[in-house]
């Protein structure tokens, strides 16, 4: 067995992936760790070397496949997703990359590629992306009306909420997620405008309940179908599989047949 052969049967075995996320999971808390002032006071060292152990690990298993998939390696987005992460945390300190440093807690998000369930739930939010835009070009069409609305109807009164379009924007977006919509909004406008519960139910209605849960089934249908072509290919896999044992089992009995005939 060639050396490309063995790092792509090692690379791809299940225990080298619980492995693998064994160590992202240890990385996500010796970054966790990194932020704390008594810990990196009494342990800087031995977290420093556990952080950089971590990074020799990632970059030893991120070469093993390249070398195993060769130019194959770069036709998943997966892959390519993980190698744009270990190049960021390959950033040095210091000249201006302090920032880009910090980024190395992105590491964490390398769970998504290596454990299935969070990659079908990944792939149906991107698959569920063009049905999600036309919403949420729906939704801004209902956010620049409501906008202009409440700006004309309590910019005088409320200018500290209504007083531009970006400002009544956002206060509908507060309305929207329903966080102090109530006491916090509704209620003080109503006292000086009685009636304006027929502008504010009314968008909470459409945008709370109608358009968000909307955007809730398109994830939903997405996820599922990802989940179904999943399974699909499982489906196939497994059936070219025994298909292959099948004809490999009918050649050895041929082959015994013929030496007894002989």
């Amino acid at each position: 067995m060639s050396l490309r052969a063995t790092l792509a049967k090692l690379v791809d075995h299940p225990r080298t992936a619980t492995i693998i996320t064994a160590v992202i999971i240890f990385n996500a808390i010796i970054l966790g760790l990194e932020t704390s002032q008594s810990a990196m006071a009494n342990y800087s060292g031995l977290i420093k070397t556990l952080d950089t152990l971590c990074l020799t690990i990632f970059v030893v298993e991120l070469l093993a496949k390249l070398v195993a998939h060769g130019p194959r390696f770069f036709r998943s987005g997966w892959n390519i997703f993980d190698f744009v992460i270990i190049a960021i945390s390959l950033i040095p300190a210091g000249q201006g990359f302090s920032a880009m440093r910090a980024l190395r807690i992105l590491r964490v998000l390398r769970v998504i590629s290596v454990a299935p369930s969070l990659r079908r739930v990944v792939e149906g939010l991107i698959t569920a992306m063009p049905g999600m835009g036309s919403v949420f070009m729906l939704m801004g069409l209902i956010f620049y009306i409501g906008a202009v609305i409440a700006t004309k109807l309590f910019a005088d009164a409320f200018p500290q909420w209504f007083g531009s379009l970006g400002a009544s924007a956002y206060t509908l977006f507060q309305i929207m997620t329903l966080e102090s919509w109530s006491m916090g909004i509704v209620r003080p406008v109503m006292e000086i405008y009685p009636y304006a519960w027929a502008f504010f139910l009314p968008f909470i209605l459409v945008t709370t309940f109608a358009v968000v849960n909307l955007l809730v089934g398109l994830v939903v249908n997405s996820m599922q179908d990802a989940h179904h072509t999943e399974d699909i290919a499982n489906t196939d896999a497994y059936r070219d599989d025994v298909k292959a044992r099948l004809d490999a089992i009918d050649k050895k009995l041929d082959a015994l047949g013929g030496e007894r005939k002989g």
